[in-house]
């Protein structure tokens, strides 16, 4: 393998080491902090910061896998031999900084406090990764919301998840303070769930996809849609 290959897979490694891990104990930290809210049962003061802490944590690993992956995408074809990356080194160094702008505001939104603010960082995250995304070096399975390849599509599922969880991360004082809040983030919650296991499905099929860097001028000779490859040739006597 050759040190893009293995750059390729930090982003699953991450995600595997990383962020589902923290998905089962924020979950866990949650569902105690509405038992305790509820009466149900007695909880340790700690616990609702305890919950809040591992969805800050969630939220910034799901970003930066996120930047990772993008970033992968676009080195990959940039130092893709045979083929020119399309802008050339100017725009490769201008999505470098798009991805290190879409960090610096994640770091931000961390750390303001003003909900206005918090607005903002947040759109600038959000947009910075959708900006990213629609780059053609992307690999999407369709842009048509109304087709089934869209809603089977690794990147627009782990859009919608990125989303739903800065929206959490950003809302965070007003989820503490006001029920209709509490509730809107439990409903947001249960479709993070649902997307977290779109994820892990459809990252392990594209993971199968993916060629090694000196595979791919023989895999791309296959016919995708046909699912053939040219018959390889045969040895010279």
């Amino acid at each position: 393998m050759t040190p893009i290959d293995w750059f390729s897979l930090l982003h699953p490694v991450l995600v595997i080491l990383f962020v589902y891990p923290v998905v089962g104990a924020t979950i866990r930290l949650g569902i105690l902090v509405r038992e305790k809210r509820l009466g149900i049962t007695q909880q340790p003061a700690l616990v609702p910061r305890e919950h809040a802490d591992h969805g800050r944590w969630l939220t910034a690993g799901v970003v930066v896998v996120v930047l990772i992956a993008l970033v992968y995408s676009f080195l990959s074809k940039a130092v893709e031999p045979g083929a020119a990356f399309a802008g050339g080194p100017v725009r490769l160094a201008l999505l470098m900084v798009v991805a290190a702008g879409t960090l610096v505001a994640l770091l931000a939104l961390l750390k303001v406090k003003q909900p206005a603010l918090r607005a903002s960082f947040t759109l600038l995250t959000w947009a910075g990764l959708l900006g990213l995304g629609s780059q053609p070096e992307i690999w999407r399975l369709s842009d048509n919301p109304f087709s089934a390849a869209f809603w089977s599509s690794h990147y627009w599922s782990g859009v919608l998840l990125t989303g739903l969880l800065l929206f959490n991360l950003a809302a965070r004082p007003e989820i503490t303070r006001r029920p209709a809040w509490r509730r809107l983030h439990i409903a947001s919650n249960l479709l993070v769930m649902v997307l977290l296991a779109v994820q892990a499905i459809t990252g392990s099929r594209d993971l199968l996809e993916i060629p090694l860097s000196w595979q791919k001028p023989a895999i791309y000779r296959c016919d995708f849609q046909n699912r053939t490859c040219p018959e390889p040739a045969a040895p010279q006597a």
